[in-house]
């Protein structure tokens, strides 16, 4: 076991209609002005964010709009927040949405808080360090990235040659609350509930793979996590509207995220997301089936660095039998992993993902994950440059 700091200073509300208390937690926050951030106009057709806004003006609280965040959200629609909000005096951030929402949101508060008014892309692009971020709060309407409770924001840059999406992590930067009521998950697509199941999961699995350190109730936590997502991601298959089964999901969502399920190790690998992080990039894929369609690849290029944690995996988690050795049982976890992303109707390589990669964008691919991981990325193997363009490759 190595030492480590465990810090989640986020209040969550959950259950059904806790909704109702926005206008109560916003104002404990002391917050004056707020701006309520979005996406689609659906929360705002459903009644949810009229019921806030209400909420917020009988709490005497004044509040702006700014809707139109997408999946894999773009630095304009942070910029554009960033204006509005000096414009209109705003002291507090409520996002009302999923990942996408939340992280665009977290930017446009380490750019309003920047006091040399400099480009807040600098954050994400390692050139400086931010001192402070706007505070936040949540209204949690999707379960996939954590960002609730997390200290990270993953923001996109849209250039000529596609878009460039980079994450920056810092405490300043984590929601004071979340709120979670599980029933507002109920309207969602199939592909983008199990997309974000597959987020979850790869959430807590970046961590479990790891060289460094371990612990076994730190394992057990992450084993039992992983156990349930998939559980419960098979039961909304086939009643989406069963609210236990979206609770648990929604929860797991948080904790897959806030660093509990990597206290005691290194961290963790990591090496998935960043890869993903390049394709959501170029090819604006969902982040969860993004992650599913690279893991197997990733796996099977990596296991042999240490069969052991793959071998404990598949048993652990994934109920396999265990093999002759190490390796043999590895790759039935490895199997057994894709077989359950196939299942909730996940791709497992490029091709299902709808990607087909030029060998120019293979190598664009692998230059910006290389970029962007300062030169290597992993803990079960650090992966360099080519490392990352044959995986790339070898995920088609």
């Amino acid at each position: 076991m190595l030492p480590f700091v465990y810090y989640a200073p986020t209040k969550v509300v959950f259950g059904p209609d806790t909704a109702s208390e926005t206008g109560k937690l916003v104002k404990e926050q002391g917050a004056t002005k707020v701006l309520i951030h979005y996406g689609s106009e659906r929360v705002k057709k459903s009644g949810l964010v009229p019921m806030i806004e209400q909420q917020l003006a009988e709490a005497g609280i004044g509040y702006v709009e700014l809707g139109g965040v997408v999946p894999n959200p773009h630095l304009s629609k942070v910029y554009e927040g960033i204006e509005l909000c000096r414009k209109e005096g705003v002291d507090f951030i409520l996002s009302v949405g999923g990942g996408s929402v939340i992280d665009s949101a977290k930017a446009i508060g380490y750019g309003l808080a920047d006091e040399t008014a400099g480009d807040v892309w600098d954050f994400y692009d390692f050139k400086r360090q931010a001192s402070a971020c706007t505070p936040q709060g949540v209204v949690l309407t999707i379960a996939a990235t954590g960002s609730e409770m997390s200290n990270s924001s993953v923001i996109t840059k849209m250039t000529e040659e596609g878009g460039i999406k980079r994450s920056y992590n810092t405490n300043l930067a984590r929601p004071r609350f979340a709120i979670m009521d599980p029933k507002l998950t109920m309207t969602l697509p199939e592909y983008q509930t199990m997309s974000g199941a597959a987020d979850i999961c790869m959430h807590t699995m970046e961590r479990y793979f790891n060289n460094g350190g371990s612990m076994e109730l730190t394992d057990a936590i992450a084993e039992g996590l992983l156990r349930t997502v998939m559980a419960n991601a098979h039961i909304m298959m086939s009643d989406p509207t069963n609210y236990d089964a979206r609770a648990e999901i929604m929860w797991a969502s948080s904790l897959s995220h806030n660093g509990l399920t990597g206290c005691g190790t290194d961290g963790g690998d990591w090496s998935c997301h960043r890869l993903e992080h390049e394709l959501g990039g170029l090819y604006d894929v969902a982040h969860g089936a993004g992650l599913a369609a690279i893991w197997g690849t990733w796996a099977r290029y990596v296991y042999k660095y240490n069969p052991a944690r793959f071998a404990k995996f598949g048993v652990n988690v994934l109920g396999v039998e265990a093999g002759a050795d190490d390796e043999e049982t590895a790759l039935r976890g490895i199997v057994a992993m894709e077989d359950f992303f196939r299942s909730i109707h996940m791709p497992t390589n490029l091709r299902e993902l709808g990607v087909n990669p030029t060998d120019e964008e293979y190598k664009l691919l692998a230059e910006g994950c290389f970029k962007a991981t300062n030169g290597g990325i992993g803990s079960i193997l650090r992966l360099k440059l080519e490392d990352m363009e044959k995986i790339y490759r070898l995920a088609y």
